[in-house]
């Protein structure tokens, strides 16, 4: 007997989307390949191409995927779904030209929509990696909120929100088999707060198969001295965010400690442009990825 309908991979190509993302579609809200034949896989009939099509128009306007899924499950009863505007009125975050994906999630975050926001970054984590997520998508929108705060000294509690959802995500990402040791180590300076992009740097990282150990926040200079001399990393990370955190007389001392790592990086914008011999200084989280891996191995 002949196998009609469409595959997976078949699908994913028409749709411009990954495999994984149909998984997730099918797995999260039942949009999966309805047509089966004994001793083979489901295969997607037109009416479930037509339900994927509505879940990706409407996702890619900023609708959350749950609320995108139950219309798409509707499509082929109630027809095409009904235009989604903007919402917030005048309390909306600009994104530029950063594309559908952080339109979407700059929408979910004005809403405090946690479920929604989550539900964007994994899709776009599995479909773009974390690099590409974190360039793309929830840079635009950190950005943008950052804007507004500036702008309005209001939606603190957006920032949050979304950085939540943000460290929820990453921390999906599969990490490396525990039998490989880690040596890199990404740690904050000290009552340096933000670890977001450290988190980034981790994740993209684990992707890369390269295992690291996170300290986190506001690590006192006396205790990092003291992890780096425990563990002997290849690689130190050191983030500041604003001057007020960043003090390149510590990097010169592990630079110059008596068994340096190879590589000593400062990462993040409160940095100063002069830095000690020996140290580099990490501007993208590609490069720093890339920089990061050939030197661990």
């Amino acid at each position: 007997m002949a196998v009609e309908g469409l595959t997976a991979g078949a699908v994913a190509r028409r749709l411009g989307v990954a495999v994984t993302t149909l998984r997730t579609w099918h797995q999260r809200y039942g949009l999966g390949p309805s047509e089966h034949v004994p001793g083979h896989h489901r295969r997607y009939t037109d009416q479930d191409l037509n339900r994927l099509q509505v879940m990706q128009r409407l996702t890619a306007q900023g609708v959350a995927p749950a609320e995108a899924a139950a219309w798409a499950r509707r499509a082929p009863l109630d027809g095409a779904p009904p235009a989604h505007g903007r919402q917030g009125g005048g309390n909306t975050i600009a994104v530029g030209d950063a594309g559908p994906a952080a339109r979407g999630l700059a929408r979910a975050a004005m809403r405090l929509d946690g479920p929604a926001m989550r539900d964007m970054l994994e899709m776009v984590v599995a479909e773009r990696g974390v690099i590409g997520a974190w360039s793309d998508v929830v840079m635009p929108v950190l950005i943008g909120i950052g804007e507004r705060y500036e702008a309005t000294k209001r939606f603190i509690e957006v920032e949050h929100l979304l950085s939540r959802a943000v460290t929820e995500v990453l921390g999906t990402v599969s990490r490396p088999p525990s039998h490989i040791p880690p040596r890199v180590l990404l740690a904050a300076a000290d009552e340096e707060l933000h670890t977001l992009p450290l988190e980034a740097l981790a994740a993209a990282l684990a992707e890369a198969g390269v295992p690291t150990r996170l300290f986190g926040a506001r690590v006192p200079a006396a205790a990092l001295a003291d992890a780096i001399e425990r563990t002997g990393p290849a690689v130190v990370v050191l983030w500041s965010q604003t001057p007020v955190t960043s003090d390149p007389a510590q990097l010169e001392r592990i630079a110059t400690a008596p068994h340096p790592p190879l590589l000593v990086a400062a990462a993040g914008p409160g940095w100063p442009t002069e830095l000690p011999p020996g140290v580099v200084q990490l501007t993208d989280l590609t490069s720093a990825t890339e920089l990061i891996a050939a030197a661990a191995f």
